[in-house]
């Protein structure tokens, strides 16, 4: 199928591992040339780079100028925006524990980075009267985990900014849809001081056995792997979905069991 995404501009926050660069190489096999913001390049997206078929930005978007100076390394035109960027950090000690500069770390990077990002890239978009924005939220928007609490809230906060703004700007051409996985196959779940890890070292666990627990309750039984999530950003991205604004996919493997 073609995703009429040849020779499209698109700037991909948190772009040098996990999901992030997931959707890069999908948008590139699409025929889109990618800006790729990342504080640190990873080996992969360099590779990327050096066949010209990715731009790389260093840049820090948990800064209040960072977002901004991605979306202009992108030269003035850019048809889609993936907010992708995020971090989640366990808070085993409880609710009593998390302080407020967590709170606040948590809220900068994985709701006001997006929320940045599309106040820079929407002048540009809605000028040339098309555009789309698809935003990777995660379960626990609607999925409460004191565990997470920090991380859930931002989430929450960020799946209804996407929703608020899709109506604002969808009689203007610009799309607005977000993506809510749940547990991905990345080194924020699986890697060294990943959630597995740290919540098996406070538990007395395995991390393979905190990772098993993760989807247990999933009807398909594993982690979702990050490129069925890029697929399904790269597809919202693309004029086959030219239609659908203002909506949210969960991906995982049936672990929501509700409607």
């Amino acid at each position: 199928m073609d995703l009429e995404l040849d020779g499209a501009v698109a700037v991909v926050t948190g772009a040098s591992r996990g999901i992030g660069l997931a959707v890069t190489r999908a948008l590139v096999d699409e025929g889109a040339h990618v800006v790729a913001g990342a504080r640190t390049a990873s080996a992969e997206l360099t590779t990327l780079a050096a066949k010209g078929l990715v731009d790389v930005v260093p840049v820090d978007l948990g800064t209040p100028d960072g977002p901004a100076a991605l979306v202009d390394a992108a030269g003035g035109r850019v048809d889609v925006l993936v907010n992708n960027v995020g971090a989640v950090h366990p808070r085993l000690g409880g609710f009593l524990e998390v302080t407020d500069e967590q709170w606040l770390d948590s809220l900068t990077l994985n709701l006001m980075a997006a929320v940045r990002a599309m106040r820079a890239v929407l002048p540009t978009m809605l000028a040339a009267g098309r555009g789309a924005i698809v935003t990777v939220g995660s379960v626990n928007a609607f999925l409460p985990d004191p565990a997470v609490i920090d991380y859930g809230a931002a989430k929450a906060a960020l799946d209804n900014v996407c929703k608020a703004v899709s109506k604002e700007v969808g009689p203007r051409g610009v799309r607005v849809t977000w993506v809510d996985p749940g547990p991905v196959a990345t080194d924020l779940w699986l890697g060294a001081g990943g959630v597995a890890d740290t919540v098996a070292g406070a538990a007395g666990q395995s991390p393979d056995d905190v990772a098993s627990a993760a989807v247990a309750g999933t009807a398909t039984g594993r982690f979702t792997r990050p490129e069925e999530v890029a697929a399904l950003v790269v597809l919202l991205a693309s004029g086959r979905a030219g239609n659908v604004t203002g909506t949210g996919i969960t991906v995982d493997g049936g672990l929501v069991a509700t409607l």
